[in-house]
């Protein structure tokens, strides 16, 4: 359970790495703000045609007495704005990583730079179309996975109390778990990890995933907050990665004054054999 702490404390340390650069902060915003603009303007794109929409694809509701016709387009415009508004939720922070690419890899090699003993920080071999590319596909595959959890969930939420109090709180969980995949996946996919192998590292360590990725979703509900801490998240993504992946870290968030303090190699997985633990550079 102690990781739970530790994983909040990333997310803290990230958003304290933007405060001391701002710079990096006001370009991290960028993509955020555009990615809430179209939201936003798609949303009332739907409010003002939606009921039209509604109209037009129940022709069969003309023929019934008055005020049936009002009130079931009316139910339905409702369910299809409030489905809508749930969409936007659940990709806003994919289509901002998306979006934004060039911006959080520049900001996540910051942060490496920043706490690497050796001023280094590892670089993707990849041209920008094909890392776009990649992160396109793996965002769809996570999405996709996170939709099968959110059927079986709902499912769940008729269940009389423990779909009341129980999945609520589980469901809170599992969207931090892939909250967390999407922002590690900055720093992870210029290591060259994968998805698979980001996933399995990720399931490694739940708690730690979970103390990090959960806060972030409950404040995520709000994507006017979601632009304003996503450049932090992705420092912190970026800082927990290291960990993850028991590199060395040095500076203020030197793993000896937080909390790695008394690891020996500063992770839990320093020196691992796996490949897929391996610093950059090792090896190669």
């Amino acid at each position: 359970m102690r990781d739970l702490g530790v994983g909040f404390q990333y997310l803290v340390r990230g958003q304290r790495w933007v405060a001391r650069h701002g710079k990096q902060y006001g370009f991290g915003l960028i993509p955020g703000l555009i990615t809430l603009v179209l939201y936003i303007a798609a949303l009332v794109a739907l409010a003002l045609w939606g009921p039209d929409f509604v109209t037009w694809a129940t022709p069969f509701a003309e023929d019934w007495s008055s005020p049936w016709p009002g009130l079931f387009r009316g139910f339905l415009t409702a369910v299809l704005f409030a489905l809508a508004l749930a969409l936007a939720v659940i990709t806003f922070t994919a289509v901002t990583l998306l979006i934004g690419q060039p911006f959080y890899e520049n900001l996540s090699e910051k942060v490496d730079r920043d706490v690497s003993p050796d001023g280094t920080a590892p670089e993707s071999d990849l041209p920008l179309p094909r890392e776009l590319w990649i992160s396109a596909r793996d965002s769809l595959r996570v999405l996709v996975r996170a939709l099968m959890w959110a059927v079986l969930l709902f499912a769940l939420g008729f269940v009389p109390f423990l779909g009341q109090t129980v999945v609520p709180v589980i469901g809170f969980f599992v969207t931090g778990f892939f909250l967390t995949e999407e922002l590690t996946a900055v720093a992870l996919q210029r290591r060259g990890v994968e998805l698979r192998d980001r996933l399995r590292l990720l399931r490694s360590r739940k708690t730690l995933i979970w103390g990090f990725g959960t806060p972030l979703a409950l404040a995520f509900l709000v994507p006017v907050v979601a632009v304003f801490l996503m450049p932090g998240a992705v420092a912190g993504a970026t800082l927990m990665a290291r960990d993850l992946r028991g590199e060395e870290t040095a500076g203020e968030d030197d793993p000896n004054h937080g909390p790695h303090a008394g690891h020996p190699n500063q992770g839990p997985h320093a020196g691992h054999p796996n490949p897929m633990f391996r610093k950059p550079g090792a090896g190669s």
